[in-house]
């Protein structure tokens, strides 16, 4: 494994397999004249660009000062920048791409939700830039965005978004000085966590999204293993099948088991790490990426432990891998005139580079790039890289048309609050995904 202190190139991780979604952004660009309105220096080029990068996560921050870096490096180019919350983002940019109105440079997640963009002509292949990136980007970090021999995008980082953060502390009150192993000891945690009037897992899922994503993702590959979603889009499996109904009984299990805190589905994500992060509970399930909110970053993160979802018993997935996708993949609208194509080529180049992913690096974010690691990177990095690099599942909403994620989303919430059965939500799901065959 490597260091901290090492100088030699490393590949952080890369990604197989299909993935997911994708995002995009409104407006078109406008040319807005001369810099000084007399006609007599460099003509000023607007460029619209949509995010999700909204929430206080430690990316989303290094995302936005190199873009305001673009800008004093630029005077000549704007970004007009439309930043929206991760859990309305895919709605938005289905509707805009509906409409032909996408921004000039687009955020998007690679595989089945790129698709539509592709097919629709929206995005513009990126093949004449890609010597840019050759140095420093995997084949396997950029198959998601390649479709029909054409790249349409490059990836800023990689995301497991099963990890489980907990506190040690609370777990050795009950009696667990490492994290279980098993499933059955995971629900003795839980079990004997509230018997000591102890949270056993902070949970905001009024975005809908945790759950599905950081649980039914990984629940799902252990008991399904690694094939079962593509073979769901292929019609080679169902939903109904009784192992992926055993991993969204699970959910159920948990919720009838009250180990999630009551107010879950009215408190976000952030407000579930904050939750955890205060000590009110002794698990907390999301991404690799809030280990700078929850360790890094915070005074006393020793206190907090990372692993995974322990085995299940018959399952068929492998329980040493985690949930991950390259994502936050920047794309360019079609069509665009050639100033303004020629504006985003330049942002583009500056925006995914090597020092990006080495401040991502500092920052103990995962990339899937090729590049040094920092002499000042965080010292949890190699601990996530440990732990997330024996393998990668996939990520449900990666490789499910968002259409059939929501109902799952609905069905799963549902459950939280007693109402319907893991059976219901797996029949309405797979309703759902015929609808859309």
């Amino acid at each position: 494994m490597v260091t901290m202190k090492q100088t030699k190139k490393v590949a952080l991780l890369g990604m197989a397999g299909a993935l997911a979604l994708f995002t995009a952004a409104c407006g078109n660009s406008n040319n807005a004249g001369s810099a000084d309105g007399s006609g007599n220096s460099e003509e000023t080029i607007t460029l619209n660009m949509m995010h999700p990068w909204t929430s206080p996560n430690v990316d989303n921050e290094v995302y936005k000062a190199r873009i305001a870096k673009f800008e004093a490096e630029h005077p000549n180019i704007v970004i007009k920048q439309d930043g929206v919350p991760s859990a309305q983002y895919k709605t938005k940019l289905r509707t805009l791409a509906a409409a032909n109105n996408l921004a000039d440079i687009n955020v998007v997640w690679p595989g089945a939700d790129l698709e539509p963009l592709v097919e629709g002509s929206l995005v513009e292949p990126i093949d004449s830039l890609m010597d840019n990136w050759k140095s420093i980007l995997p084949e396997s970090a950029l198959a998601g965005f390649n479709m029909g021999g054409k790249q349409y995008a490059v990836p800023t980082k990689q995301t497991f978004v099963d990890i489980i953060y907990y506190n040690k502390d609370l777990f050795a009150q009950v009696g667990y000085t490492e994290f279980p192993d098993t499933y059955d000891k995971f629900i003795d945690a839980v079990t004997k966590l509230k018997a000591a009037g102890i949270t056993p897992i902070s949970l905001g899922n009024k975005e809908q999204w945790p759950l599905q994503s950081s649980y039914l993702s990984i629940i799902g590959d252990r008991f399904t293993g690694s094939d079962f979603l593509t073979k769901v889009v292929n019609k080679e499996a169902k939903f109904t099948d009784p192992e992926f109904v055993k991993a969204i009984a699970v959910i159920d299990e948990l919720a009838k088991l009250n180990a999630f805190n009551t107010d879950a589905n009215n408190m976000d994500s952030v407000q579930g790490q904050d939750y955890f992060i205060q000590g009110k509970a002794a698990m907390h399930i999301s991404s690799s990426t809030v280990d700078a909110r929850i360790r890094i970053n915070n005074d006393g993160g020793d206190k907090f432990g990372i692993a995974l979802f322990p085995s299940v018993e018959g399952g068929k997935g492998d329980p040493v891998k985690s949930a991950g996708v390259v994502q936050y993949g920047i794309a360019m609208k079609s069509g665009l005139n050639e100033k303004t194509k020629a504006a985003a080529e330049e942002f583009m180049k500056y925006f995914v580079s090597e020092d990006l992913y080495k401040e991502l690096i500092r920052n103990g974010v995962v990339v899937p790039a090729t590049v040094e690691i920092p002499e000042d990177a965080s010292p949890y990095l190699k601990e996530m890289l440990e732990l997330t690099g024996k393998g990668t599942a996939p990520v449900f909403d990666s490789i499910i048309p968002t259409q059939v994620v929501d109902v799952v989303q609905n069905g799963i919430q549902a459950l939280t609050i007693g109402r319907g059965t893991p059976e219901e939500v797996a029949k309405e799901a797979q309703e759902a995904m015929d609808q859309m065959n």
